[in-house]
C-alpha cells in the first residue's frame, strides 16, 4: 500500500511574501487567494516565519511589515512526510497551513487542512479496489473471492470467512490504514481459532467471531 504524502497533497505554487512586505499587501494577498496565512521567506526562498490572519489582527500595532507581524520560527513540513504526521503537527501547533520545504530549505509548496481533507474525498470505488488488490491480494495473499468488501461514503463493510481467527484483527487494521477510510464494519467469520503456542485448534466450520 502506498499512502499519500505531503508532496501528493500540497499546493506546489505557494504564495509567499518577503520580510519587508507591508501589512496592507499581506491583507490583500490573503483576501485575493482566499488563504488564512502566508509564509515569509528570506532572500534564498527559505521560510523564516508565517503571517496569519490572527497575526494581522493581534499585532497590527507592533509594526507595518511582515518581519514585525510574523510568528517565528516557521513550522514547516517535508514533502516525504505522511499526511498523518503533517496533521499531527498542525494539531500540536494549532495552525491551518504548513509551508513545505525541499532539501535546501527553500519553500516548494504549502499544505493546508483543506488539502488533507482530500484524503477523505476519495471515491468509494478507489478505496474498494485498493483493499481488494493491495490489502487482501498482494499484502495478505488472500483470495479476494473469499471476502466481500463494500464501501459507502468511506465506510468499509467486510464480510466472509477467513481460515484463522488471528487474521481478523490484521485485516481490520490494514483496512483502517487505507487512505480515505472513515470506519470499518467487521462482519468477518473464521474457520478455526489459534492456540497461544501455535498449535491448531479445530473448531466448527465458520465459527462466528466474538
Amino acid at each position: 500500500m502506498r499512502h499519500r504524502s505531503v508532496c501528493d497533497l500540497m499546493t506546489p505554487t505557494a504564495v509567499s511574501v518577503q520580510r519587508g512586505t507591508t501589512f496592507k499587501e499581506i491583507a490583500r494577498l490573503l483576501d485575493e487567494f482566499g488563504i488564512t496565512a502566508v509564509p515569509v521567506v528570506d532572500e534564498n526562498g527559505c521560510p523564516v516565519g508565517v503571517v496569519s490572519e490572527a497575526d494581522l489582527f493581534r499585532r497590527h500595532d507592533t509594526g507595518n511589515t511582515a518581519v514585525d507581524l510574523m510568528s517565528r520560527p516557521a513550522i514547516t513540513a517535508a514533502p516525504e512526510w505522511s499526511a498523518v504526521r503533517a496533521a499531527r503537527v498542525m494539531e500540536k501547533h494549532k495552525i491551518k497551513r504548513l509551508p513545505v520545504i525541499g532539501n535546501e530549505g527553500r519553500l516548494i509548496g504549502v499544505l493546508s487542512r483543506s488539502d488533507l481533507l482530500q484524503l477523505f474525498l476519495r471515491r468509494d470505488h478507489a478505496i474498494q479496489e485498493e483493499i481488494l488488490e493491495d490489502v487482501l491480494t498482494h499484502t495478505l495473499r488472500l483470495s479476494p473471492s473469499s471476502l466481500t468488501v463494500e464501501v459507502a461514503d468511506g465506510v468499509v463493510t467486510l464480510s466472509g470467512t477467513v481460515t484463522r481467527h488471528s487474521l481478523v484483527p490484521v485485516i481490520l487494521r490494514l483496512c483502517r490504514s487505507v487512505d480515505g477510510v472513515v470506519d470499518v464494519i467487521d462482519r468477518l467469520e473464521y474457520e478455526r481459532a489459534d492456540a497461544p503456542d501455535g498449535v491448531r485448534i479445530d473448531t466448527p466450520h465458520q465459527q462466528k467471531k466474538h
